[in-house]
């Protein structure tokens, strides 16, 4: 095709293209890309950039798990600093959960509500969960057809009153009705009963003590039960925040049954080990658990196996206060992992230690987390994909400085850990994103922008 009528061309020596690494040629008109080629011609466009020899082209991540607060909460954390440290870490869509903002997002209002905080203050695309809370499964329906991409619910406390968990009977009948909606339901899967029976005594600063209180038994026991939810029902669902190893059979045994169920884990699990956690180190509190080496071994290899579908940050922030930093008490810190700007330099880094390929790290962070909500156009590079785009230089070394990042809170479980991998730059729609320039990010509903 003539190339002269292109808004954008990119030629990168490496790029993630179909699952494999290789040279690339990238055209770009009105945010889509319209070709990809070998990496020999080069069409006429009114932009072009060349990528450095140290530079891989890989496409936009999509986050699926990310807590951005706003309103109500956003002294945590707000769209504008949430989004702006997405797109430095390579994150181009974030799917938003619908707690921890005021009012929680289980009604159609309050996601009106959501969307107009949101509105012109994001800087990458933006989609948003619903919630399955017991008061309100019968607005499940409305939130649907207003294109919330699925429904988030709890098996235990949620940590918020607002957002209140599931008990058996409730979580059958909101599986029912999104199996009905024949949409996702999303699961915090821990046992409420295992967690109460689990506690002897209060965790302190000691994090065995914190971890012996959220055992692997209680993701086991729970996801059993969204196993056989969605057997019964047909529905879709997905396990959230994967921790514990031990249920992985569980999730293969089902899905050879014809069950459909996915899974996913977090860069926290991935490159953190419980034997890492220092005495008081709140900042590493999250639920359910960072667990011990063995453990993250075996979801490596769960991963590599198919057997754990993706990797998302489940970006949960807080103010400092509240995780007691200057107490190091476990049982009263909020639990949760601010991490949206440093997931993919996370993974990559560790996934190089064990010999894992960077198309693999892309397949768990961009192609399959967009995949599983639908949201076809992203986490690729393909004709017809947005022009979301992300330069990284895979072997530049750096050290995380908290007070750098863009997130609104300086507290991180990676403060002065040493990473490889640096995001040099992102395109949304094949716009360069300036954190200091316009947001360009848009809404997403189900379905359509």
């Amino acid at each position: 095709m003539a190339g002269a009528d292109l808004d954008l061309v990119v030629r990168a020596r490496r790029a993630v293209v179909g699952g494999r690494e290789r040279p690339a040629v990238v055209g770009v008109r009105d945010g889509r890309i319209v070709m990809v080629g070998d990496g020999d011609d080069l069409p006429a466009a009114a932009r072009t950039v060349e990528l450095g020899e140290d530079e891989v082209l890989l496409p936009g991540l999509v986050d699926t798990h990310v807590h951005v607060n706003e309103p109500g909460r956003t002294e945590w954390e707000g769209f504008a600093s949430a989004t702006r440290a997405a797109a430095a870490g390579g994150v181009t869509t974030i799917v938003d959960m619908p707690l921890n903002s005021l009012p929680p997002t289980v009604t159609v209002d309050a996601l009106r509500e959501k969307q107009a905080a949101a509105r012109d203050q994001v800087w990458v695309d933006v989609a948003f969960w619903g919630g399955a809370v017991p008061a309100h499964l019968g607005d499940l329906a409305a939130l649907h057809e207003a294109g919330v991409m699925g429904f988030k619910c709890f098996l235990a406390d949620s940590g918020v009153e607002e957002f209140p968990a599931l008990d058996p009977e409730t979580f059958a009948r909101a599986a029912a009705e999104t199996a009905r909606l024949r949409t996702l339901l999303v699961v915090h899967a821990e046992d409420h009963a295992t967690l109460a029976a689990a506690v002897a005594d209060p965790p302190s600063t000691d994090y065995a003590g914190f971890l012996a209180s959220r055992p692997p038994e209680a993701e086991l026991v729970a996801i059993r039960r969204v196993v056989e939810e969605a057997r019964r029902t047909g529905g879709r669902m997905h396990v959230l925040h994967l921790s514990a190893a031990d249920a992985v059979p569980v999730l293969r045994t089902a899905r050879a049954g014809g069950v459909d169920v996915t899974a996913e884990t977090c860069p926290h699990y991935l490159a953190v080990a419980a034997e890492d956690v220092p005495v008081g180190g709140t900042e590493f509190k999250c639920c359910p658990p960072i667990r011990e080496q063995d453990n993250q071994d075996r979801l490596w290899q769960a991963l590599v196996d198919g057997d754990i579908d993706l990797v998302v940050t489940d970006h949960s922030p807080s103010t400092a206060d509240l995780k007691h930093l200057d107490t190091g008490d476990f049982g009263t810190a909020w639990g949760g992992i601010s991490s949206l700007q440093l997931g993919l330099p996370t993974v990559w880094t560790e996934a190089r230690r064990r010999g894992v390929p960077l198309t693999s790290v892309v397949r768990w962070m961009a192609t399959a987390p967009a995949d599983r909500v639908g949201l076809t156009t992203k986490g690729r590079i393909q004709v017809g994909a947005d022009a979301d785009l992300v330069v990284l230089a895979p072997d530049e070394e750096w050290e995380v400085d908290v007070t750098a990042l863009h997130h609104r809170n300086p507290v991180c479980a990676y403060a002065g850990r040493r990473l490889s991998g640096r995001v040099r730059r992102t395109w949304l729609h094949g716009i360069p994103v300036d954190p200091e320039g316009p947001a360009r990010g848009r809404l997403l509903e189900r379905g359509r922008a």
